[in-house]
């Protein structure tokens, strides 16, 4: 059997908006990313086991708001208290994961399947996203993450880079073709290529 990304029937190729008479560079460049292993890591609050010592990928849970860790392949974005997702393109990984997080101490759920995710870079980037999320974007930083909403969706954004800006925004698979529209509806403004 073969998966089907979340928005197969939906993301479209080409130049949309008001791109006419601008560089191609100074567009908006949105994407549809798939087949990233993402899972969500708890640990249980009556857990003793301490952080230091755990890490997959060579790569530390660093228990602070907004963080991401990270290398390459694989961001371990931080999700709330004790909480994270690891995001990778190794999906092997999750043998590694299940082995060194015991089930006595955390809650390990693949959510690989269950996320649409859009890929949006550009000088507009905190722009677009301003107009469907209350967060200060001017504060977002590269390696920082946060969870939010956008027109009323639940949504996770992760910061990959700050020049030129460029983000990943998850949200869940049954809400993704209303997150594509949103965001893209957004960026109508500035013209953008769908990649």
């Amino acid at each position: 059997m073969s998966s089907i990304s979340a928005l197969a029937n939906v993301h479209l190729k080409g130049q949309f908006g008001n791109f006419e008479s601008k560089n191609e560079k100074d567009l908006l460049k949105i994407s549809e990313i798939k087949n990233l292993l993402i899972v969500q890591i708890v640990q249980y609050k009556n857990s003793t086991t301490s952080l230091e010592n755990l890490k997959i990928d060579d790569l530390n849970f660093i228990d602070k708001p907004y963080s991401v860790s990270n290398n390459e392949n694989t961001r371990i974005l931080w999700n709330s208290p004790k909480s994270w997702f690891l995001v990778s393109k190794k999906s092997e990984l999750i043998k590694e994961i299940e082995e060194k997080f015991d089930e006595m101490n955390f809650a390990i759920t693949d959510l690989s399947h269950s996320k649409a995710i859009i890929e949006l870079e550009g000088n507009q980037v905190k722009e677009v996203l301003k107009k469907g999320c209350p967060f200060n974007f001017d504060e977002l930083n590269k390696n920082n993450c946060l969870n939010s909403t956008f027109n009323g969706l639940s949504i996770t954004v992760d910061m990959l880079n700050d020049d030129p800006c460029k983000v990943r925004i998850f949200s869940l698979r049954s809400f993704g073709e209303s997150m594509y529209h949103s965001i893209t509806d957004a960026s109508l403004e500035f013209g953008y290529i769908g990649n």
